[in-house]
C-alpha cells in the first residue's frame, strides 16, 4: 500500500472537535510541563472545540494537515498577521508538516492582506522551530497577561522573500 499523501485545507466549524483534540494532546505533551499550573489549565480551555468554533466564526483561519482521515497538524492565524497555533501531532513531527502548514498559512495572509509582518508567542520548545522559519525573538521569555510563559517573536518579509515563497 502506498504511503498516504498529506493534504492541506482550510478548517471549518465542523473540524473544531478534531482540532481541539489534537492541539490539546500536543500542548499537554510539549507546552504544559513548562507552564504554571493555572495558566496551563486556562490554556487548555482556550483550545476547546467551543473556543475553536468561536474563533472560526470571528474570522481566525485554521489551516489543517491531514494524512488520510487523520488530522495531523493545525496552524491558526488571527488578523492575517498573528500566528495563534501551530501544532503537529507528536508521532508526525520531523516530517516537514509544520513548515508546510506555516508556508500555507503565511501565503494565505500575504494573498489576503498583503501581510509583511508576522508575530507569535512561542512556547519554550517551539522557539527553535520558529527560528528555522525566520522568526526572531523581540523580547525575553516572559509571562503573558494570561499567565502563559512564552517568547514574543516576529518575522518581517521583504518583497524578495514573498516572491520566493
Amino acid at each position: 500500500m502506498p504511503p498516504l499523501e498529506l493534504s492541506l485545507r482550510l478548517g471549518q466549524s465542523d473540524d473544531a472537535r478534531a482540532i481541539g483534540v489534537l492541539v490539546r494532546r500536543v500542548a499537554r505533551r510539549w507546552i504544559l510541563p513548562d507552564q504554571p499550573h493555572d495558566a496551563g489549565v486556562a490554556m487548555l480551555e482556550r483550545m476547546s472545540a467551543k473556543v475553536v468554533r468561536e474563533r472560526i466564526a470571528m474570522g481566525c483561519r485554521f489551516h489543517l494537515a491531514w494524512l488520510g482521515g487523520t488530522l495531523v497538524g493545525v496552524a491558526a492565524m488571527r488578523d492575517d498577521s498573528h500566528l495563534i497555533q501551530l501544532f503537529v501531532g507528536t508521532r508526525y513531527q520531523g516530517r516537514g508538516i509544520a513548515r508546510r502548514l506555516w508556508l500555507r498559512t503565511m501565503r494565505d495572509a500575504v494573498r489576503r492582506a498583503s501581510t509583511r509582518c508576522f508575530t507569535l508567542n512561542a512556547s519554550r520548545c517551539a522557539v527553535p522551530v520558529y527560528r528555522r522559519f525566520g522568526f526572531v525573538a523581540t523580547g525575553p521569555e516572559r509571562l503573558s497577561p494570561n499567565g502563559v510563559l512564552s517568547t514574543p517573536m516576529q518575522l518581517l518579509l521583504d518583497a524578495s522573500t514573498v516572491t520566493g515563497f
